[in-house]
């Protein structure tokens, strides 16, 4: 296309930008202060270099307009309670003394205070702390952060946008308080958060700010009539305050359905709306709402959660329909690209024929600033630029990487007998007991245990050739020999190997399956300080050997008490990878199935009697419309049982998950047909439990009574209250005693102390039945 020039040049934004640095100087900085080596002052200036630095090079890049308030110490969601002031009684006191401490006090917990209950954004796999909320919560504002930000922008001669949770969103994201009836609504507060909207907003045009986005994400999802009427509500409201800046109302990552045309009747200054794939609809929606007229639409063309090179083409067509919706069409990603690494520059070890496949951060923005150029100025403006994306496109589609006929062949003749146990639980939990011999409560881990400075060290003077791979190996067995030795003391009834030689769940498969490649610097915020570097799923799947066969032996070998296998479910491996955007992900969930599923196999070989296949993310992939989530869910929960279909009746199988609203998904968690399942629950105090107990679940489970995510250390009573909270759900002969999720980011006298009072809870309250 030769794109008619819109009224005004286009101009490239992005929402949010990947916060921690080049080298996660934002991580060292915060880990440093929290354990004393760094000063506030210090940390301070770290994050203030690092908002500095991220403007100018988006600048410089071509973006016209950037982003403040996205960055964060530790949770955007958590940033806006602080800016609404919903601080929870308990962690007031520290708040009022020191702001910051009061801030991390409230994302971690402290050893007298727990933290707020934290899950996932969305469908991805980044975590926010929940908001609690009640009948008595008092709003005040504090603008503090986002105008401070906003004026160090400006003072770089840019133009800038502040970002904020829109009011909406925050309140469908809050639960109810400790304390508070749950079946209270959060979104009864709205006009009593509305007023606490508007200063802020008129504290940000006193500052500079000319536009302001207010992202309601929530407004994707399935909305109710009365929850509409409130988004209707509120940005009327809003839109009617004369002192204000231009409001920009954003949504993300699924199609807008009803609540599009309440936001485009709003009395605001402009939408910002997701374009790609997942939300194609949007267009067909806003033609037939009647467009935008007399507003600014910013259209996520270029997809903010993959990392494949955009289709330029593709996108200069979308956006020049879009030109006759709208008074002015700017140009975005479909969200923040907080949900991508970096720059894929670094990535030397990837051959350069697939690094050219790869859009990270940087690239996007190059991207986005392309298309702006091409909206404004015609094709024959970016000529060099889309020619060298269809090269890439081009390369990539002729890989092949991409199609294996071994693979295709394999998943082409699985059957539905291949994804179903071959006796029924009954059976299975009979001979699974007489085998096992474990006593009521059982106790056990998820699976890692500390990944401690030695075992870095290990790895980074492996890779570096200061040891040899024999002297590696030697340190891992020390460490799985310590892992056993202590565990045995303690009094744990299954055991693990603790998983020392994994840098990653994901990651430490992916190095060994064929498709996938491994990045270096690809790293990407979970939660807090915690980042991962997401390998990428680029071709077809296979697995050429056993992966973890070896160190489960070796871990048996010390010990006559069983000892899990470990495995990532092929959801996570999926839901936790970049995948390839270029076949169903029913079918590359089915490729990562049979290849876990040749791994199981050879554990049971090997003399394994009990295997975990966790899969965290089942919840989190779930799909934001209830319309779409039947299809995901019978892909996911089949590719589950191709995994672990293949075992005898004495196996028993074991799954798990974290951090996520379980109750969305009980009948899938149902249809796993898992012998036992661990959850996270001592953050939702057992809420998970009942939600079992409600469906009638049928099997053994263990919801989480040690919350390690959190540095306090539970008392044995704290957790003998949880277990008896539990029980009043879960019959005592199938529940299990267990920590939240794994312990690789605890420290050692954090991890002893609280398995040693796990055990002598479930001691205690095996006594008192």
């Amino acid at each position: 296309m030769n794109a008619k020039p819109a009224a005004a040049a286009a101009r490239a934004t992005v929402y949010g930008y990947p916060r921690q640095g080049r080298h996660r100087e934002l991580k060292k900085a915060i880990e440093g202060y929290w354990k004393g080596r760094v000063t506030a002052d210090a940390l301070r200036a770290t994050a203030a270099e690092l908002r500095r630095g991220t403007w100018q090079e988006l600048a410089e890049a071509g973006i016209g307009e950037v982003p403040t308030g996205d960055f964060s110490y530790y949770d955007h969601v958590l940033d806006a309670s602080v800016m609404v002031g919903a601080i929870p009684e308990r962690h007031r006191a520290a708040v009022a003394a020191d702001p910051l401490d009061g801030y991390f006090a409230m994302a971690r917990g402290t050893q007298d205070a727990a933290p707020l209950e934290m899950t996932k954004w969305f469908d991805t796999n980044y975590h926010y702390l929940v908001p609690e909320l009640g009948p008595d919560t008092v709003f005040a504002p504090d603008s503090t952060k986002q105008v401070a930000e906003l004026k160090e922008a400006l003072a770089l001669g840019l133009t800038a946008r502040p970002v904020l949770v829109g009011p909406v969103t925050y309140l469908l994201l809050s639960k109810p308080a400790p304390g508070v009836a749950a079946d209270f609504e959060p979104l009864t507060l709205l006009d009593r958060l509305l007023p606490v909207y508007a200063e802020v907003l008129a504290d940000l045009r006193a500052a500079g700010a000319e536009w302001v986005q207010l992202d309601e994400p929530a407004l994707v999802q399935d909305r109710t009539p009365a929850e509409l009427a409130a988004a209707e509500r509120a940005y009327r409201a809003l839109g009617a305050l004369t002192d204000r800046p231009k409001l920009l109302v954003a949504s993300y990552f699924d199609r807008l359905g009803d609540a599009l045309p309440v936001l485009a009747k709003a009395p605001v200054d402009g939408l910002a709306l997701d374009f790609t794939e997942a939300a194609a609809a949007n267009l067909d929606a806003l033609a037939a709402a009647g467009g935008l007229p007399g507003k600014r639409l910013v259209a996520g063309v270029v997809n903010g959660r993959n990392i494949w090179v955009n289709d330029l083409g593709h996108s200069l067509a979308t956006l020049g329909t879009l030109l006759g919706l709208a008074d002015q069409v700017d140009v975005a990603a479909s969200c923040s690209l907080l949900h991508v690494p970096l720059d894929a520059t670094a990535e030397r070890d990837i051959a350069p024929e697939i690094r050219r496949w790869l859009a990270f951060a940087r690239q996007k923005t190059a991207e986005l600033a392309a298309l702006a150029k091409g909206l404004t100025h015609g094709t024959g403006a970016i000529a060099a630029e889309l020619a060298a994306n269809r090269a890439d496109l081009v390369s990539r589609a002729a890989s092949p990487i991409t199609h294996d006929p071994a693979v295709r062949g394999r998943t082409a003749a699985v059957t539905d007998a291949d994804s179903r146990r071959s006796h029924p639980y009954a059976e299975r939990t009979a001979a699974q007991r007489a085998h096992l011999g474990l006593p009521l409560l059982p106790t056990t881990t998820i699976g890692s245990f500390p990944q401690t400075d030695e075992l870095r060290a290990a790895r980074a003077d492996l890779r570096a050739g200061r040891i040899d791979t024999a002297a590696y190996e030697d340190r891992i067995k020390d460490e799985i020999q310590h892992v056993i030795s202590f565990q045995e003391k303690t009094g744990l009834d299954v055991l693990v190997h603790g998983e020392p030689e994994r840098n990653d769940m994901v990651q430490y498969f992916a190095e060994q399956l064929t498709g996938y490649l491994a990045t270096r610097h690809g790293w990407v915020q979970s939660y807090g300080t915690r980042y991962v570097r997401p390998p990428i799923l680029a071709g077809d799947l296979s697995r050429p050997a056993p992966m973890t066969v070896r160190w489960t032996t070796y871990a048996q070998s010390l010990t006559s008490r069983p000892v899990k296998g470990m495995l990532t479910g092929p959801v996570t491996m999926l839901a936790w990878s970049f995948v390839r955007d270029d076949q169903p992900l029913a079918e590359t969930a089915r490729q990562v199935a049979l290849a876990l599923r040749d791994e199981v196999t050879d554990l049971e070989a090997a003399g394994t009697s009990v295997i975990q296949v966790d899969e965290p993310a089942l919840r989190e992939t779930l799909p934001l419309r209830t319309a779409d989530r039947p299809a995901y869910l019978a892909w996911a929960t089949e590719a589950f049982r191709l995994t672990t279909g293949g075992v005898r009746p004495g196996t028993q199988i074991h799954t798990h998950m974290c951090y996520a609203e379980f109750g969305d998904i009980v009948q899938a968690i149902d249809d796993l047909d898992a012998d036992v399942i661990s959850l996270e629950a001592t953050r939702s105090h057992m809420q998970v439990a009942r939600e079992l107990a409600t469906h009638g679940y049928p099997r053994e489970a263990g919801p989480g009574v040690y919350d390690i995510h959190s540095p306090r250390v539970p008392s044995p009573e704290e957790a003998a209250e949880l277990l008896r909270t539990g029980l009043r759900a879960i019959p005592a002969e199938r529940l299990w005693v267990n920590p939240d999720c794994g312990l690789k980011t605890r420290d050692w006298p954090e991890v002893q102390d609280s398995l040693n009072h796990l055990v002598t809870a479930a001691r205690t309250v095996r006594t008192e039945l």
